[in-house]
């Protein structure tokens, strides 16, 4: 089972969008995936059509007392599940804080669905915190979504900075440019210079689309409602990067 989080420190980049997207597209190849919601505005819970609410709130995600299958909730997709988002999520820190061993607290929680899915996908808050040091330890990888600025590629630095400081040596780091707008120079010279420096870049930009934002209108993943949209392939290319990379 692999364990893909879709994180940024910075929120705005196309984080959910990634995740819903990449999530439904790995189902269509024949894998059993799973979404977790671990933001509090329940984005992804909403994409999907599932209420965001979790009984026991944080407490029964993280507290112990039932199993994450109890909180599993099926999609309109064959073979693509969810656990939704909560709003009490928000104090989700403050739980963890109160467990044995925080930080590894995901990562054993997660452990039992290896016999269930192949793929998890944890659409995480943006920010740097005590549930993204738990994500950090849960994850094989962090699928990093970054708009080619350069207040973008600097949360992208101190993440690795970060990551470094706490010897976090494992968790592979899988930046790819989201938003992309080809008719900006800007945009154009960070998606030529920053791969060069940053060779774990995922070459697969995924380009500006009024498609992105109608998600929140269709309810559904962009590869779901407009297939064969540029976008939508984009989204497809990126999912078999991603699949390369951590397979």
């Amino acid at each position: 089972m692999r364990i893909l989080a879709s994180y940024n420190i910075k929120g705005g980049v196309g984080k959910t969008a990634a995740a819903v997207n990449l999530a439904h597209v790995a189902a269509d190849r024949g894998h059993r995936v799973l979404v977790i919601d671990l933001d509090p505005q329940g984005a992804a819970s909403f994409y999907f059509r599932v209420k965001p609410k979790v009984k026991g709130g944080g407490k029964g995600l993280v507290g112990g007392k039932r199993d994450l299958d109890d909180l599993i909730k099926e999609t309109d997709y064959e073979s693509l599940d969810l656990i939704p988002a909560d709003f009490r999520y928000r104090n989700l820190d403050l739980m963890l804080e109160a467990e044995k061993k925080s930080t590894s607290r995901l990562r054993k929680l997660l452990r039992p669905l290896s016999a269930d899915y192949d793929v998890v996908i944890l659409d995480c808050p943006p920010s740097v915190s005590l549930v993204s040091e738990a994500v950090f330890e849960a994850a094989d990888a962090l699928v990093i979504p970054l708009i080619p600025t350069t207040l973008s590629l600097r949360t992208y630095e101190q993440l690795e900075e970060f990551r470094m400081e706490q010897k976090i040596k494992k968790l592979k780091l899988l930046p790819f440019f989201s938003m992309v707008d080809r008719r900006k120079a800007l945009h154009r010279e960070i998606l030529e210079t920053f791969p060069k420096s940053h060779t774990n870049t995922l070459g697969v930009p995924i380009p500006y689309a009024s498609a992105v934002e109608r998600m929140g209108v269709e309810r559904q993943p962009l590869t779901a409602f407009a297939p064969r949209t540029a976008v939508a392939g984009a989204y497809r290319a990126l999912w078999d990067a991603v699949d390369a990379a951590t397979g």
